[in-house]
């Protein structure tokens, strides 16, 4: 079923309040365009503001410094007046230097960490809230070269994802994460294109590759970018009250082990 044929309720957020942050690409931005679509108010962070794009709806910091996550708080506060619904979707991995591992950090844990900071006082006033988390398979498949950093980081979230719901959940405040495995974002269709063309095949073959590499996913085909934020999209909503302290694998089978 593709994006615009899947169901949804186009006021099921309306009224919401709602950050996502690294929101202009990938799954971040197919976050937000379904968080839209049901009807929420929506800012998305972002280190440059889309060609085209609503200042409003953006707001331009580096989220893996503290000033750029005060920076974002400040401004949610001021443009929303609260907060309703946080994902923390921004995440990356490069080259492993002394100085890369701590931006590992800063980006893919920090950042996490200072907004909900930022934001959790007032969701806890308010005794209502919701917080997503977003993982990554590599958190239990770390890759040994030039993502390890990346994914002790993703590890580290997921840990402290769960001991952050024990502590808020009892005040109202939903907390989870969601763990995405290899997902087909246009960076992803872009590596694809280059590792045909140096392999000197076809985007399919490269694509099967790349997934075998990966130990095979058994449904045979990457993640979209809307499936991700379409199971975002129900764990932030009434639908799933009850759900928090959990971690929702979206890898289409490609984790071996229960």
């Amino acid at each position: 079923m593709s994006a615009s044929k899947v169901p949804y309720d186009a006021n099921e957020f309306t009224g919401k309040r709602i950050l996502v942050t690294g929101g202009t690409r990938g799954i971040g931005e197919a976050i937000v365009n379904r968080l839209v679509r049901g009807g929420g108010t929506v800012l998305a962070t972002a280190r440059t503001i889309p060609v085209g794009g609503n200042p409003e709806q953006f707001i331009q910091a580096d989220v893996s410094t503290r000033a750029g996550a005060d920076h974002v708080i400040k401004t949610t506060f001021d443009r929303l007046g609260g907060l309703d619904i946080l994902i923390n979707s921004v995440g990356g991995s490069s080259a492993l230097t002394d100085d890369i591992w701590q931006q590992e950090f800063e980006l893919n844990l920090f950042s996490a960490v200072r907004l909900d900071r930022g934001f959790l006082p007032a969701m806890l006033k308010q005794r209502s809230g919701v917080i997503v988390h977003v993982s990554s398979i590599q958190r239990t498949l770390p890759l040994f070269e030039a993502t390890l950093g990346y994914a002790a980081a993703k590890a580290a979230l997921t840990n402290y994802s769960k001991g952050l719901s024990k502590e808020v959940s009892p005040h109202g405040i939903r907390v989870n994460s969601v763990a995405p495995g290899f997902t087909e974002t246009k960076a992803a269709e872009a590596l694809i294109e280059r590792l045909a063309a140096e392999a000197g095949t076809d985007t399919v073959a490269a694509r099967q590759n790349l997934m075998n590499s990966l130990g095979g996913i058994p449904l045979g085909r990457p993640s979209r970018p809307d499936e991700v934020a379409e199971l975002i999209a129900f764990l932030v909503s009434d639908r799933a009250s009850s759900i928090t302290g959990s971690e929702y694998v979206i890898d289409g089978g490609n984790i071996p082990t229960i």
